[in-house]
């Protein structure tokens, strides 16, 4: 595969190698960043932990107040252009702070509705009277921005909305007649932005503020978690929207709707991943501290195996979030310097790496399932009692494979935009699959590559091809039948979720022996996910190919299929033990 210097397209990873010097990883950080990082953490502890209890009981007026001391110190409008009020920064600074308050419980989830999908609509598809008019205030969280798009029987389905609005006899309004339902910061938003359907047909987004006539909310819902967070339905009863609140075009709401989605899936994966350290660090203390045969049960094995296997999924997710935030921010100046608006930028750049977004919020969202579930299994008894903060963590965890897309139709839509991309001819898919095809004819070569990390990349490289066998024969077999085949989708996307994360450990620490760190212990990490990705790859491969071949043919790819998942013996429990060890001796993650 050829290696190139350029920032390669969305999902063009699959097919080409990428420079290490072209990632970004947390060790770039430059000082400014750390500072924000610090002050977000710093935050978190001062601001929140204290009260998050009160939180939880939904005290009137708190969290908005929590809102409003975030945009005090400028953290709300981090990424919002400086003629709004904001700071005017990059993806990549909004990104730390979105992780370091994932940490934050129920106000992480009304930080990123307000600052994501709360405010991002306006700021992206409004005209610049309506951003003159609403982004200088939803900067500084002096009003609080919510989203209504979800409906009692339209959740997935966003398009099936049944929410409809038609234009006033005198041409001044469009009525909204519906409902929306878990509306995130509904309860005590500012300003909405509702779709609905005019004429019953034409898809639109609307800006609706509370106050204006028809307009009325639900009591807060009883959820499972997250209670802190304002959670309400909408009712829209011959709501008037005065005609200059249309947001974007009539009819292209969907455009909206799935452009914001995109980077809202990535943010989500950030916070996912900072919540999955704090649930590390949570249950790392205990550990230490717990005492069970007269020793701290940090000391077992069966307990440095979790905490380890926490750090490793942990660092991989923010290997593949920071690359990819890169990714983003490179095409999005890209664009910027061929005369597209910031807006225009943005939205393209955000576009282009869908597929990459949809995968980190899956797996993002997952690790945190992970290091939550082991967290409570690490406290034992108490992590079942709300005395400890991991049955918090726990409770609150759960959502985040449901919300921004579940994990389902976002495994489903990471294969489905490929293979778009490929019959577009955006992606040449075709050309490297049939190469793959012929390999499986010919004699594998048994010359063992030299260099830095040789064997690493040759599994690499072997996992893209797996994928490439995999889905070229499922696309070949099952042709306009695919899109149906959805158990064989979800094996794809899952075997792509885990090649992806595996270059980009790979691509991560070869920058940081470049740089000369010493990156022992995250060549442990990076050894570890690859030597238990190739078992995943080839099962997911496996039962795939199950699915749709036969006979002879089924058995050659299944042979060529081991071929592409051969890794080489290696020791996970003394790597795993080295992790834990320097976990426990610095009492926090700490890579």
């Amino acid at each position: 595969m050829q290696t190139t210097t350029k920032a390669l397209n969305g999902a063009e990873w699959l097919i080409k190698d990428t420079d290490p010097a072209d990632v970004f990883t947390i060790e770039d950080f430059s000082e400014e960043q750390k500072m924000i990082e610090d002050m977000s953490h710093q935050f978190i502890e001062t601001e929140v932990y204290p009260i998050i209890n009160r939180l939880e009981k939904m005290e009137p007026g708190l969290m908005p107040g929590l809102l409003e001391k975030s945009g005090e110190l400028g953290l709300i409008g981090a990424g919002v252009p400086e003629q709004y009020g904001g700071l005017g920064k990059d993806l990549i600074t909004s990104t730390i702070i979105n992780s370091s308050f994932g940490r934050g419980y129920s106000f992480c989830v009304a930080f990123t509705a307000h600052t994501g999908i709360g405010s991002m609509p306006i700021l992206y598809f409004g005209t610049d009277a309506q951003k003159e008019q609403y982004m200088p205030k939803l900067t500084s969280a002096e009003w609080k921005g919510a989203y209504g798009l979800t409906e009692p029987n339209s959740g997935s389905d966003a398009l099936g909305a049944k929410t409809t609005a038609r234009l006033s006899e005198d041409g001044k309004h469009y009525i909204l007649n519906g409902q929306k339902c878990w509306i995130t910061n509904g309860g005590f938003a500012d300003v909405y932005t509702v779709f609905a359907k005019i004429d019953g047909d034409k898809f639109t987004a609307f800006i609706v503020e509370r106050g204006f006539e028809g307009f009325t909310q639900g009591p807060e819902e009883h959820k499972m978690g997250i209670k802190g967070s304002s959670t309400v339905q909408l009712y829209f009863q011959d709501c008037k929207v005065p005609v200059e609140n249309v947001l974007g075009e009539i009819g292209r709401g969907h455009v909206i709707a799935f452009n914001i989605l995109n980077t809202g899936r990535y943010k989500l994966g950030a916070a996912t991943l900072g919540g999955a350290k704090e649930a590390l660090n949570v249950s790392l203390k205990y550990a230490i501290e717990r005492e069970q045969f007269k020793t701290s049960i940090s000391n077992f094995g069966a307990i440095k195996y979790k905490l380890a296997e926490m750090a490793i999924l942990c660092w991989i997710g923010d290997s593949a979030l920071y690359r990819t935030g890169k990714n983003i921010v490179d095409r999005e100046e890209e664009l910027a310097a061929t005369g597209l608006s910031f807006e225009k930028a943005y939205l393209g750049a955000a576009e282009e790496y869908a597929i990459e977004c949809a995968m980190i919020k899956v797996y993002g969202s997952e690790v945190l399932d992970y290091c939550v579930d082991e967290g409570v299994q690490i406290h034992g008894g108490n992590g079942f009692s709300d005395e400890y903060e991991i049955s918090r963590a726990y409770r609150d965890s759960r959502i985040n494979r449901i919300y921004e897309g579940t994990n389902e139709i976002n495994r489903l839509l990471t294969v489905d935009m490929v293979l778009k991309r490929a019959l577009k001819g955006k992606l040449d898919l075709m050309g490297p699959a049939m190469n793959v095809a012929k390999e499986l004819m010919s004699i594998p070569s048994f010359e063992e590559e030299e260099g830095a990390f040789a064997k690493e990349k040759k599994y690499v490289t072997n996992f893209k091809k797996a994928i490439l066998l995999v889905a070229g024969a499922a696309v070949q077999k099952l042709m306009m039948n695919l899109d149906k085949e959805q158990e064989v989708l979800m094996n794809i996307a899952d075997m792509a979720i885990d090649a992806y994360n595996a270059e980009s450990a790979l691509l991560r620490v070869m920058k940081m022996a470049d740089k000369g760190d010493n990156a022992a212990l995250q060549t442990d990490i990076m050894n570890v996910y690859m030597y238990d990705a190739a078992d995943r790859i080839s099962k997911n491969g496996k039962d795939a190919l199950n699915a749709f071949a036969e006979g002879d043919e089924l058995r050659m790819m299944h042979i060529g299929l081991k071929r592409f998942t051969k890794v080489e013996p290696f020791n996970t429990k003394a790597a795993r033990r080295r992790i834990a060890d320097k976990l426990i001796a610095e009492r926090k993650y700490c890579f």
